[in-house]
């Protein structure tokens, strides 16, 4: 039992696909841990709120500052050197992507939430994964103290390319609910004043919690892939310090909501790879939120060519190495934040 909680991190990757057991810790100030699975920890702490958070990483495996914020924050509350005031849940997600220091072994995990692990014929151990992942979260929510809950997951990634706006967040599509400023203040006390609305549902992690659990759900990008050690902490201080304060205090310090700081875009077009020889009309080194203006191609599919129908149409995550029916570029434009309903 000592590994696990020694060396959270690197028990979990010993066990990349799990484990079929469960460890319990009380710390002398009365937090408890429990692991429910490698990469899986809950802290209660002895006095709890009426708030549940979710922080995950390494839904990537090759995004490691997150998953470096999220070793130290786990290792500083087993030492005692983290507070924590709300009960929490802690996820790994994908231990042996990490392993092969690769987005991922077989499938995008990304791509699998929402039940997508369990449509068509195929099985591989991220698809089990990622159904494993929704059990732990829906029981995390479920299995909270009675009443009314406020509850949150946060996603942490890097992104593979450089961008123009490094640190922005994807808001998953609401249904129609209004967005919230607190949230948008808690993102901006991250450093994150870029944020993307998707406008349909989707099959990502933050997607699956804020549809099925009514969570503030969000992918946060956190700025660009890089191996472990080569992170400058530095440049992911102020997140880091904002999730400590979210589970350290009663309320994180946020400064009051002006929307002139913030940068909301909206999706404009969902391109998905149809065809083996398909091409990005743009070099590999072109960073996010490159703007195209109305009619340029992005792209050529099957012979069809794929234009830009605004302009300052924003390209976001190109990857024409994208499976078959997978989106191989996102674009954006610009709305004005007080455009949004907000609450």
């Amino acid at each position: 039992m000592e590994t696990v909680f020694n060396d959270f991190l690197g028990w979990t990757r010993e066990h990349q696909w799990g484990y079929n057991g469960r460890f319990d810790k009380t710390l002398d100030n009365g937090t408890e841990l429990t692991v429910w699975d490698s990469g899986v920890l809950l802290v209660e702490p002895k006095s709890s709120s009426d708030k549940d958070i979710v922080i995950s990483c390494a839904v990537h495996g090759n995004e490691t500052a997150p998953i470096e914020i999220c070793r130290d924050i786990i290792q500083d509350i087993i030492e005692q050197r983290q507070p924590v005031q709300h009960r929490s849940l802690f996820l790994i997600a994908n231990p042996a992507s990490i392993n092969v220091g690769r987005r991922f072994v077989e499938e995008n995990m990304n791509r699998l939430f929402s039940g997508a692990h369990s449509r068509g014929e195929v099985i591989n151990p991220e698809r089990e994964r990622a159904a494993k992942i929704e059990q732990y979260v829906e029981r995390f929510f479920n299995e909270a103290p009675t009443g009314k809950r406020r509850r949150y997951h946060y996603d942490l990634h890097t992104a593979i390319r450089d961008s123009k706006r490094e640190k922005f967040a994807v808001y998953p599509y609401t249904h129609g609910k209004p967005y919230n400023k607190q949230q948008l203040q808690f993102l901006l006390a991250c450093g994150v004043d870029t944020v993307l609305l998707n406008q349909a549902p989707t099959t990502t992690f933050s997607y699956f919690s804020a549809h099925q659990f009514n969570a503030h759900a969000f992918t946060v990008e956190l700025g660009k892939v890089r191996p472990f050690g080569d992170n400058k902490r530095d440049d992911f201080a102020a997140a880091e310090n904002a999730f400590r304060q979210l589970i350290g205090q009663p309320e994180p310090d946020l400064e009051p909501f002006k929307p002139e700081q913030h940068y909301v875009f909206a999706e404009a077009q969902t391109i998905n790879r149809q065809n083996q020889n398909f091409e990005l009309n743009f070099d590999d080194n072109t960073a996010n939120f490159t703007a195209f203006d109305k009619g340029e191609v992005l792209a050529v599919d099957g012979g069809k060519e794929v234009r830009a129908i605004h302009d300052n149409e924003h390209i976001i995550f190109p990857n024409a190495k994208v499976a078959l029916g997978q989106r191989a570029l996102l674009t954006v434009v610009r709305v004005p934040t007080e455009s949004l309903e907000l609450v």
